[in-house]
């Protein structure tokens, strides 16, 4: 079964957000567009670049009323030492979620459980709670903020206007398609 449209499931979780802890479970993540980011682990290789880059594109993000979560199984005093130490971290202005007892992994199936560590599991969920986007990588293939931001867009597009969809390479202002018996076969 696909997480796609499931509600996300009850957690509670400190996170390390703007030089404080903070408590964080799956109301946080209503009432607004939320991007939730697994990466395997602090102080790793590819982990920095993609978080540094989310960071260089959070600016958009917000700017769409979307708030970024990035999680590792790591704890939220591991994310404070890697945000103090790391020049590509200390961008980061989002919350990072320890999820050291990997409910949150579970929840959102990513935990590699003889490892500890999570997959790169991206998630965009709607203000209802609900996963719209859901993508999974292995962990030496790093992710893009640009196409994330492209998908989150086209998830807002389709959830403010019931009936159209957003086709391949969609980009915000472009056409979109409306599914029906007269466009089969012509596309």
């Amino acid at each position: 079964m696909s997480l796609i449209n499931t509600e996300i499931k009850p957690f509670s979780a400190t996170a390390y957000h703007n030089g404080k802890f903070i408590d964080v479970n799956q109301d946080s993540l209503k009432g607004k567009w939320s991007v939730v980011v697994f990466y395997p682990a602090d102080f790793t290789f590819v982990c920095p670049t993609e978080l540094e880059d989310l960071a260089d594109h959070y600016d958009e993000f917000q700017k769409l009323g979307v708030e970024v979560y990035a999680v590792s199984t790591d704890t939220h005093f591991s994310h404070k030492a890697w945000h103090d130490t790391s020049d590509a971290i200390s961008k980061v202005k989002y919350p990072m979620i320890g999820d050291p007892t990997h409910v949150l992994a579970n929840n959102f199936e990513v935990l590699i459980a003889e490892e500890g560590v999570a997959l790169r599991g991206t998630f965009v969920i709607s203000p209802e709670g609900q996963i719209k986007v859901m993508e999974v990588h292995d962990n030496g293939i790093g992710r893009d903020a640009s196409e994330l931001l492209r998908k989150v867009k086209a998830a807002q597009y389709v959830a403010a206007h019931p009936g159209e969809v957003c086709p391949a390479k969609w980009e915000e202002g472009a056409a979109t398609l409306t599914p029906s018996l007269d466009l089969v076969g012509k596309i």
